[in-house]
């Protein structure tokens, strides 16, 4: 392996200063109504992926994450198609983006003839777009510039004795070289509250991670969810303890530098934890993590470049936007599922490696994907995203998108 601060790459330039590891072209649907025409546009062409929100209706929540996806550091461009009757206005959306630097257009279905003549129109623009940006500067990316998440789902027993742990030791190296991780699942570290606190870089941040950790426990109350599933349990976990002993591991050792929302960027490097959990006055409206692409999502939306998806169990989804790398501490997994499984922490376990060893190969995979090596789900076209209705206390709608 290279020595960490001499690795580098070629990243893509944004106007707003960040640096990027694809150049893809994203269409955005506002209304699940105008799904089909959105994902038709994108259909057979390179690097052009879809996200979109279902509901009619308004939800902050959810257009922030929109807003935070088209200004991704991986995205050049941007498509915004819509309906026509929802409350989340396209054109709002593409001026956001536009204000950014990035080239960004917009349309409704019913404007346009319908379904063939919007999937046409739709082609025609991400075409251009696609020229347009093929010329985005180059700049050199190291581990410094990089923002990796973490998630895990499917656990198993070997997902907190490898999985999480070889994630825990490679992020401890990526923050040591100047780069940014972040973690989250606040509701899979019941059991871990001193733990937790320890681990804040000062006194306010120690009081800020008890009171997540707080609110979190209580919403697992309130649902009467503990983020444990029959799938866990036939995996080995028997508790949520035991499962968030593992889910925890992921964090690594490094000092936690603060509390991060969903789309809400990191200030600085270094180690961050991800809040996506409902608040206690909106605990009515939505659920944290209904699946593992919720999950995900939420973390592309603070920038993560890549998703590293610790699963002992098996998974065959991907993410779009950032390149997802799955990762398994059970060797059986990894060779049952080779077509999906990315790395393999097994090896751990079998004692055919060290942690330290199994991490460096992890860094190594994770600077060959933002060398431009495509992942497994990327190869396999894997772009699944969940983006539901929800309620936070947020920071504010940037520019606003509201009608």
């Amino acid at each position: 392996m290279e020595n960490l601060s001499a690795i580098q790459w070629e990243g893509y330039l944004r106007p707003d200063g960040r640096k990027g590891i694809r150049n893809i072209v994203l269409v955005v649907y506002t209304v699940e109504c105008a799904s089909f025409v959105a994902h038709n546009i994108a259909f057979g062409e390179e690097d052009v992926h879809v996200v979109g929100f279902p509901g009619c209706y308004d939800n902050a929540y959810a257009i922030r994450i929109l807003l935070a996806l088209a200004r991704h550091p991986n995205v050049g461009a941007v498509l915004a198609v819509g309906l026509g009757c929802e409350y989340t206005q396209p054109a709002r959306i593409a001026e956001v983006v536009r204000e950014s630097g990035r080239p960004a257009e917009s349309y409704f279905i019913q404007d346009n003839g319908g379904t063939t003549s919007s999937i046409d129109k739709g082609k025609e623009i991400i075409r251009r777009f696609k020229a347009e940006i093929a010329d985005t500067p180059r700049v050199p990316m190291g581990l410094a510039d990089l923002v990796v998440g973490s998630e895990c789902g499917g656990s198993d027993a070997t997902s907190g004795l490898a999985g999480n742990p070889v994630v825990g030791r490679f992020f401890d190296r990526l923050v040591d070289a100047g780069g940014t991780a972040v973690f989250e699942e606040v509701v899979e570290l019941m059991g871990l509250k001193p733990e937790l606190q320890a681990r804040g870089c000062n006194e306010e941040v120690r009081e800020a991670l008890g009171h997540t950790y707080d609110k979190a426990r209580h919403y697992c109350q309130e649902v009467n969810q503990w983020s444990a599933s029959p799938g866990n349990f036939a995996g080995g976990l028997s508790t949520i303890e035991e499962k968030s002993l593992g889910a925890y591991a992921k964090s690594g050792t490094r000092p936690i530098q603060g509390i991060i929302r969903v789309s809400e960027q990191p200030s600085r490097p270094g180690l961050w934890l991800l809040d996506s959990v409902p608040d206690p006055h909106f605990m009515q409206f939505g659920y944290t993590n209904p699946n593992d692409s919720e999950g995900i999502i939420d973390l592309i939306s603070v920038g993560s470049h890549i998703v590293l998806f610790v699963t002992g169990r098996g998974s065959v989804i991907g993410s779009p936007v950032a390149p997802l790398i799955k990762v398994t501490g059970n060797n059986r997994t990894y060779h049952k599922m080779k077509e999906d499984m990315d790395f393999n922490a097994g090896r751990i376990l079998e004692g055919e490696q060290t942690l330290e060893e199994n991490a460096m190969d992890l860094l190594q995979l994770v600077v060959d994907t933002a060398r431009g090596q495509l992942t497994k789900p990327e190869k396999l076209g894997h772009r699944e995203f969940f983006i539901p209705y929800k309620y936070q206390d947020t920071p504010s709608l940037s520019n606003g998108c509201r009608a």
